[in-house]
């Protein structure tokens, strides 16, 4: 098979790989099957020199070693500057870390996240930012400040949820949560919509004008499964994307709330709302899967 070469900037090297690698480079799973969510080999990609330009680094130091950061795709137009990684990808996968003196010690701590592509590449790390009494004190129903950096740890989005009411019988005051990106300029909502029997949800875009519309099951339960919510146009006859809580294992779901989340949504969407999208999985995540300890 013949080979080709690369040659790499700011360097005289080339670099020989063989033809049938340069498939590889930028794809992204089309489909919306299971084994989408959790793929079963490592697919490899081309990556210059760290510190070429526009390229990010593999690994940053003291974020998590091992799992390769998502090459930077260019910015498209009027994109928020660290919103470009969402503009060639259809899915993402949110994988919580397990937190050991919570496990060994019952005390809840700050909730850290990896937002991958469906390649298993990091695009996102996430972490909670809340004090222990606020954490320990409101549970589920906790206010908080979630902080979205990418590779450089530049904060790309930050996630504002108020103190509300968890009860479903309240509909005064339902859940809401703001989406900013970049922090401090608002690019969407997500705020609970009453129902007596379902699980429902509104996404706003920044002007508060309903945009889509998220349905859930009647009974939010992952016992043995996972548990999916819909994300339709507003008259719910078509079905645009969906999030997913998988089932994590038995031994995972016991003991730790560390839970694995999958969102879907058309490759061209809007980046903004793809964020919204992002900001509606960490609190339904919060609502349905924190554990009250």
């Amino acid at each position: 098979m013949k080979p080709f070469q690369i040659h790499l900037p700011g360097s005289s090297r080339h670099i020989v790989y063989p033809k049938h690698q340069a498939g590889h480079i930028g794809k992204q799973a089309g489909h919306l099957g299971s084994q989408a969510f959790y793929p079963g080999g490592q697919h490899s990609y081309l990556v210059p020199p760290a510190g070429a330009a526009g390229i990010p680094v593999q690994n940053q130091p003291g974020r998590p070693a091992g799992v390769p950061w998502m090459p930077a795709p260019p910015p498209p137009l009027n994109c928020p500057p660290g919103l470009e990684y969402l503009s060639q990808i259809d899915m993402i996968l949110i994988h919580q870390q397990i937190e050991l003196l919570e496990v060994l010690f019952s005390f809840e701590s700050s909730n850290v996240y990896d937002i991958k592509n469906s390649f298993g590449q990091r695009i996102y790390f996430a972490a909670e930012d809340t004090n222990f009494c606020t954490r320990n004190c409101c549970g589920r129903s906790r206010p908080f400040t979630l902080r979205i950096t990418d590779n450089v740890g530049r904060e790309v989005i930050t996630l504002e949820r108020p103190l509300r009411c968890n009860c479903c019988c309240c509909p005064c005051c339902l859940q809401e949560i703001e989406i900013q990106a970049p922090p401090g300029v608002p690019v969407g909502y997500v705020t609970q919509t009453w129902h007596p029997c379902l699980t429902k949800f509104t996404i706003k875009n920044q002007n508060r004008e309903d945009v889509l519309k998220i349905s859930g099951p009647c009974i939010v339960c992952s016992c043995f499964a996972g548990v999916d919510f819909e994300i339709t146009s507003l008259d719910e006859q078509t079905v645009v994307g969906r999030i997913s809580k998988h089932w994590s294992g038995l031994l995972r779901e016991a003991f730790t709330d560390a839970d694995n989340f999958g969102i879907q949504f058309p490759r061209d969407l809007d980046v903004k709302l793809k964020a919204v999208m992002i900001g509606a999985c960490f609190l339904i995540d919060y609502m349905f899967f924190e554990r009250t300890r």
